[in-house]
């Protein structure tokens, strides 16, 4: 896919809500994420320290979309290691401490997949499953990677599981050096239940900020990590590399959230492990698995 030349015109983002089939995000779509990522009005900042900045977008008080954005400076990780790193799925298992199961279905383009990704929610609330077409796009010294949940025949939601729903969620990173970046991750996701206000306050006070620092880490030993795995193998750099079995758009449907049964934990107050920061909190960090 060509990098079409960026418009003057301010983008607005695109009506994701109302997507109605699947398709594979064109360069308007690409647009109008790094627009959004980049905007600054109707954002209200709740978080800024140590190079790491998140902010909440208001939503309607009748809604249960969570609207988030994160940013951090990365003074000594280049945008093509961080890229690398968002999409190696093996090394994901291994910085990841919230993924319980994660992996690649099937191909749709050379930019664009279908995956499988569940993770562990603050106890006690249930833990979380996603199926999503993802995307991503070389932008000169920039990157974007982002996604929007869709519907797979083989892997309908389980029991065990609630069935989120990314409305779109994804990565824009952008170069500052040949040695550093600044990497912005934009989530608009539907959980699929009616939260209780200490979620969505831990998310952009603790998670998001802990979550942006554990990828950094990531970032600084991958390259030493990927020398010892499969240094050469990169699909979403060489599309010929990719062993996924080739998927046709039509097999696939939107997933909207209205079609998924609705989970009230509103009521659900936070355990003692997690105020206190037992699973979850800062002193859990376990970098030996980076090795």
């Amino acid at each position: 896919m060509e990098k079409s030349a960026a418009s003057t015109e301010p983008q607005g983002p695109r009506p994701v809500l109302g997507r109605d089939s699947v398709q594979v995000p064109d360069d308007q779509d690409f647009r109008s994420f790094r627009s959004e990522c980049e905007a600054e009005a109707g954002w209200n900042l709740t978080y800024s320290k140590a190079g790491v900045s998140v902010w909440v977008q208001a939503v309607e008080m009748d809604r249960t979309l969570h609207k988030i954005k994160c940013r951090m400076e990365c003074r000594d990780v280049p945008a093509e290691t961080l890229y690398d790193v968002l999409h190696d799925i093996e090394y994901r298992k291994k910085w990841d401490s919230n993924v319980i199961e994660t992996f690649d279905i099937a191909r749709l383009t050379v930019n664009a997949d279908v995956g499988y990704y569940s993770w562990r929610c603050p106890k006690p609330l249930k833990n979380r499953d996603v199926i999503t077409l993802r995307s991503w796009l070389p932008m000169g010294t920039d990157y974007i990677i982002m996604n929007y949940s869709v519907k797979h025949p083989k892997y309908p939601p389980r029991k065990d599981l609630v069935r989120a729903v990314s409305i779109q969620t994804g990565y824009l990173i952008q170069s500052t050096g040949p040695k550093s970046c600044v990497i912005t991750y934009l989530a608009q996701v539907d959980p699929k239940g009616s939260l209780p206000k200490w979620v969505v306050n831990k998310s952009s006070q603790f998670l998001a900020p802990k979550a942006m620092k554990k990828m950094y880490k990531a970032c600084v030993k991958y390259p030493e990590w990927k020398q010892k795995h499969q240094p050469h193998f990169k699909p979403w750099l060489h599309p010929e590399q990719s062993p996924l079995p080739s998927l046709a758009l039509s097999e696939l449907s939107v997933q909207h959230a209205d079609s998924l049964e609705n989970i009230d934990e509103s009521s659900v107050a936070e355990s003692r492990e997690e105020r206190l920061g037992g699973a979850g909190g800062e002193g859990s960090d376990d970098d030996t698995s980076l090795t």
